[in-house]
């Protein structure tokens, strides 16, 4: 009796084993499946990493954004494609072709609506320098560059406009199995070539997530700052990321403007794909 009684345990179900088990047993997925050592945790969905923290070599994802936003005298439509790899252990690069597209309101007292775009080509690296599986902490330093481009009607004229420099850190913490922090922080130079202008900002993103027992799905909220001279805005984002499939997830986020003269209200969709990596 006793072989058959083996065989009937061996094959519980999954969906027999308890939420914490399943974080327990997902956590263990992640971060000892092999070397380099890696922690899980939960990434913002409107200002997204550029990889994974503690990125493994032959890592990869594809991101299409889709995002509306309400600014007063029109609409303005956010479109991104962006592919996002990692080369070699704990670093991680991106490529991302950010659109954006104006629609005029009714009634906007003849405000001008700028034209459509391709914004930028932006790429970014990203290097995790400290990964310690016992604290539950990663930290990441990392360099966007964007090549701002001129809007679609004088579009070529010149095709570069600009340079935005924006380094950045990155410090994340899990609380147990299922609470998420991060922080990520930076300043923003733009650099415009025909006037020789440049501006600066400072940013910095916290976001907190929830993670559902059982699941890769999360809750939470991002809070967008951002300090320019005298001027502070801040938007909040809260959010969810559904998992569709195993490697296909998508991310919902609303934006709340807190401080922020020139925006109402906003939405974004991230659809999130992982090809499956040796």
């Amino acid at each position: 009796m006793m072989p058959i009684f083996l065989l009937v345990s061996s094959t519980i179900s999954f969906a027999q084993i308890s939420n914490t088990q399943k974080d327990s047993l997902y956590i263990v997925q992640i971060e000892e499946k092999k070397e380099p050592s890696k922690v899980l945790h939960a990434e913002p969905l409107y200002i997204d990493l550029i990889r994974d923290l503690g990125a493994r070599k032959g890592e990869k994802e594809w991101n299409l954004g889709l995002g509306l936003t309400d600014e007063l005298t029109f609409d303005s439509y956010e479109a991104l494609i962006e592919y996002e790899w990692a080369p070699m252990d704990r670093l991680g690069l991106e490529v991302e072709l950010p659109f954006t597209f104006y629609s005029t309101l009714a009634n906007n007292g003849g405000a001008a609506t700028p034209s459509n775009r391709l914004n930028s080509i932006k790429i970014a690296t990203q290097w995790s320098f400290f990964v310690n599986e016992r604290m539950a902490t990663s930290m990441a330093i990392g360099y966007i560059n964007e090549f701002e481009l001129s809007d679609f009607r004088n579009f070529g004229k010149p095709l570069i406009s600009g340079n935005a420099y924006n380094p950045f850190l990155v410090v994340a913490k899990r609380w147990g199995n299922n609470f998420h922090s991060l922080i990520y922080t930076g300043p923003m130079i733009g650099h415009e070539f025909e006037s020789g202008e440049v501006h600066t900002s400072y940013d910095v993103n916290t976001s907190f997530h929830y993670m559902i027992p059982g699941t890769r799905n999360f809750i939470g909220v991002e809070f967008n700052k951002t300090w320019q001279h005298s001027d502070f805005d801040m938007t909040m984002r809260p959010q969810m990321r559904l998992g569709i499939a195993d490697n296909l997830m998508i991310g919902i986020v609303a934006g709340i403007p807190i401080s922020r003269e020139n925006e109402r209200f906003s939405s974004f969709l991230r659809l999130i794909w992982e090809p499956k990596h040796k």
